[in-house]
């Protein structure tokens, strides 16, 4: 009897432990999966115009942003409708940096003539300095530079067909293509300058990473877990 009781008990401590473990995966799985993809829901009050081989406007709505899976660049974000069962761009997009990360979402955009929607310049992910500034096609970022009388970054006019181009993994020729297309800056002149006079480096001592992006929050939710299984362990195996 007794061992018959001492058999049932490690087996429920087994099967505790092992339903913790993986509680403990899911939980890690899923953050390292929201900071790696950095995929966003964001809600436009009004139309935005985002890159395209022609004029592309997101009519007021709910949209999903996300990084493309993509090992040889991570600056490829992608843009679906709410429920990701339609793509509208997989556009590229060149590092920026902020000083101060916010624990919100942020978008920027150039101005646009009073009428038009307004065009989408950067998107930041809670938390980050680093943000992703979006290309756009050569005619379409000498027009915004001209309204906005800013430098915008650009590709060239022959690949922006792939903006628009289905894309479900980054080994497709659009992504490809995209990934080694030449990306160059137009001013309102029309003059064309180097990226780097447009999209400034980070400064030395601000290149590490914020503290709201750390894992304290996932630590200490395993770590009360792990006190609970040593609890339990414990009453179900008493000496």
């Amino acid at each position: 009897m007794f061992a018959r009781n001492l058999s049932t008990r490690w087996t429920r401590a087994f099967v505790f432990v092992f339903g913790v473990t993986m509680l403990c995966m899911m939980f890690s799985s899923t953050a390292s999966a929201q900071r790696y993809d950095k995929k966003t829901t964001v809600m436009f009050s009004a139309p935005v115009e985002i890159p395209g081989p022609s004029a592309q406007v997101l009519p007021s709505g709910t949209y999903v942003f996300r990084l493309l899976d993509s090992l040889s660049d991570r600056n490829v974000v992608q843009i679906f409708n709410k429920d990701e069962s339609h793509l509208y761009a997989t556009i590229l997009a060149i590092p920026n940096f902020r000083l101060k990360a916010t624990d919100q979402t942020v978008m920027t955009f150039g101005e646009r003539a009073a009428g038009n929607p307004q065009a989408i310049r950067a998107w930041f992910y809670p938390g980050d300095n680093w943000g992703q500034e979006f290309v756009y096609p050569k005619k379409k970022a000498i027009e915004l530079a001209k309204i906005a009388k800013v430098p915008v970054l650009y590709i060239p006019e022959e690949v922006a067909p792939y903006i628009v181009a289905p894309v479900k993994t980054a080994t497709e020729p659009a992504v490809i293509a995209l990934e080694k297309a030449p990306v160059m800056a137009v001013k309102p002149t029309e003059e064309i300058v180097p990226v780097t006079e447009v999209v400034e480096p980070p400064p030395v001592q601000a290149a590490r990473l914020p503290t709201t992006a750390t894992d304290l929050p996932l630590l200490a939710l395993l770590g009360f877990l792990c006190l609970g299984t040593g609890i339990s362990l414990r009453q179900l195996c008493p000496r």
